[in-house]
């Protein structure tokens, strides 16, 4: 089997790839990727190491997608997923990369008759929709209420029942648009889809930034002493998010490869989940107690455009359909994330601190 992975050096793809490659060494693994991620060239030494094919290329450009030959897997890793990405700028790049790019991937598949695996995001969740629904203020976060009036939303989070009516951000509307356009060639040319929308994806190997990648930036704070703050909703740091370690998609997307014929025409929600969610707060003291450091966090009171105070995925129709469910808890991701930075120190400290 020959698996080309998009986005092949980013976090996500990087750690596809190695995996694979492990577990199936007889598999042809190509990471395809246009490098613009500041840290993803480092993934390269990794996969020369481990005899997995490196094609630096672009979506956007059909030509470059041509140039892989025959596959039998795509996985559309690739993506600019910062929330912001074009809220006070021009939307250009983030609509070309995330909604042509991935079209570009679309008919490759066809064109190879080979399966797709397409990563979306929790994303396409309606922001005012989610903002709207009932919660309760504990000690240290925010929690949905079980006694809501909004169809898809209770104490367990999202589901794929919530309304997909009303904006969502660049970034989220770009992948909902791709999930329509899947959809399309699946009934038209026979495309055989898996669609998931993932919450927070977090461990080892992801270059954290403010807008992108919260988890691993909050552990490099900490592991290097500096400062942090709480942004939005009082600035207290009681907003919530679930966390779902990178080996638990890696094991749900091997899944999809080798059983397609099960997701085909079906979205998924997945991710941690209620028990491995956590707020900013709760992700400082496992940081503190880790680290061993303590550092200084202000407070900024003005909450962040398309933010939101609590986002935890449901997993009830992935768990109870398909059988999948994440496995590592939020301690285990932060303490796989710090034996990272600390291995590999010298090289991540020009990215991370």
């Amino acid at each position: 089997m020959k698996i080309i992975i998009t986005g092949g050096a980013g976090f996500v793809g990087s750690t596809l790839c190695l995996a694979l490659k492990n577990k199936y060494p007889n598999y042809t693994i190509v990471a395809f990727d246009n490098l613009k991620r500041r840290g993803s060239e480092l993934n390269l030494i990794d996969f020369k190491k481990n005899n997995i094919e490196f094609i630096h290329g672009d979506i956007r450009n059909n030509e470059d997608i041509l140039s892989i030959g025959k596959f039998d897997v795509l996985i559309e890793a690739s993506a600019e997923p910062s929330v912001t990405a074009g809220l006070d700028s021009d939307p250009t790049y983030v609509i070309n990369n995330n909604l042509y790019g991935s079209i570009n991937c679309f008919n490759a598949c066809i064109k190879n008759k080979a399966k797709l695996i397409f990563l979306s995001t929790s994303r396409v969740y309606p922001i005012d929709t989610i903002e709207k629904a009932l919660y309760r203020e504990e000690e240290t976060k925010f929690l949905f209420t079980d006694n809501q009036n909004i169809e898809g939303i209770s104490h367990n989070g999202i589901s794929e029942a919530l309304s997909l009516d009303g904006a969502r951000s660049f970034y989220g509307t770009t992948k909902l648009s791709s999930e329509l356009f899947i959809e399309e060639y699946a009934a038209f040319y026979g495309l055989q889809a898996a669609i998931t929308r993932f919450g927070v994806i977090a461990g080892p190997r992801q270059m954290g930034k403010t807008d992108q990648g919260v988890v691993t930036l909050w552990m490099a704070k900490h592991y290097w002493k500096q400062s942090l703050k709480y942004i939005g909703y009082g600035g207290k740091g009681k907003q919530v998010r679930d966390l779902l370690h990178v080996d638990d998609l890696v094991e749900l997307i091997d899944y999809q490869i080798h059983n397609i014929e099960k997701f085909t025409g079906k979205v998924y929600n997945a991710g941690g989940g209620l028990q491995n969610s956590a707020s900013l707060q709760e992700m400082t003291a496992i940081c503190e107690k880790i680290t061993g450091n303590k550092i200084q966090i202000d407070e900024v009171v003005e909450t962040r455009t398309a933010d939101l105070r609590i986002y935890i995925t449901d997993n009830t129709k992935i768990e109870t359909e398909i059988g999948w469910k994440p496995k590592k808890s939020v301690e285990a991701i932060f303490s796989d994330i710090f034996h990272w930075i600390k291995e590999n120190e010298e090289q991540l400290e020009l990215i991370l601190k």
